[in-house]
């Protein structure tokens, strides 16, 4: 499959991924009656992986993240040469995605971009008003697990066929746990997009959730090359 292509389908997954967690907690989560909530918007991020990981998983390997492309780089999965066109091309499907959202979301009569569209933050713009060294660890700790769940259930030994619903529901949990901590990135695409529409703070802090995911996954990625080892086993 050629770069191009790939890199199309990872655009496509990533949009979704967007579009399906980020406009779940903007139009869903609280909608009066019948509101997904956390559960649900957590959910519905696993569902976005999941059901992509089967769509496209085949083409790309459904990376939908930079810190995963990183971290399978780092765990001899994927070859460094070709992070940037995934990156780029992720980046560039939640920038999309977070356009079409606020389209969509502004469509109703009150709507203000104050409450965030999704964008993730820490101190004053956590969900709970989690500090900057609690979000930090939190999105490395969730990154990390995230890749060593991902760099498992995808390894040649594991079972097959079933590392998307693996990382699909790993990717709930993580929600439910992070949501009130730093509204969950542990992807620094998904916090870009929304970010670029809100501006101001969320620009602000979206460093944070560049750096950390990507230190988590690097971590990962060294410690499963050296847990996976059957050398070392």
């Amino acid at each position: 499959m050629s770069l191009v292509n790939r890199a199309v389908a990872e655009f496509m997954g990533t949009f979704w991924l967007v579009l399906g967690g980020c406009g779940s907690a903007v139009l869903a989560a609280a909608f009066p009656g019948v509101g997904i909530g956390l559960l649900g918007v957590s959910l519905a991020f696993g569902l976005t992986v999941l059901t992509m990981a089967y769509g496209i998983g085949h083409i790309s390997g459904c990376h939908l993240n930079p810190a995963v492309s990183v971290g399978l780089a780092a765990g001899g999965r994927f070859k460094s040469s070709e992070l940037l066109p995934y990156i780029v091309a992720q980046v560039l499907g939640a920038i999309v995605a977070a356009g079409v959202l606020y389209f969509i979301a502004s469509g109703k009569a009150g709507f203000d971009l104050g409450g965030g569209l999704a964008s993730n933050g820490f101190g004053d713009h956590s969900p709970g008003k989690y500090s900057l060294g609690a979000g930090f660890v939190c999105e490395v700790v969730m990154t990390f697990m995230f890749l060593m769940v991902i760099l498992g259930s995808t390894d040649r030994r594991a079972p097959a066929g079933f590392a998307p619903i693996a990382i699909g529901l790993c990717l709930t949990l993580i929600h439910l746990i992070s949501i009130p901590v730093t509204n969950t990135s542990v992807n620094p695409a998904r916090s870009t997009g929304p970010a670029i529409f809100v501006g101001g703070w969320a620009i602000q802090q979206l460093w944070l959730f560049w750096v950390a995911p990507i230190l988590g996954a690097l971590l990962a990625g060294a410690a499963y090359r050296w847990l996976g080892d059957e050398k070392t086993a």
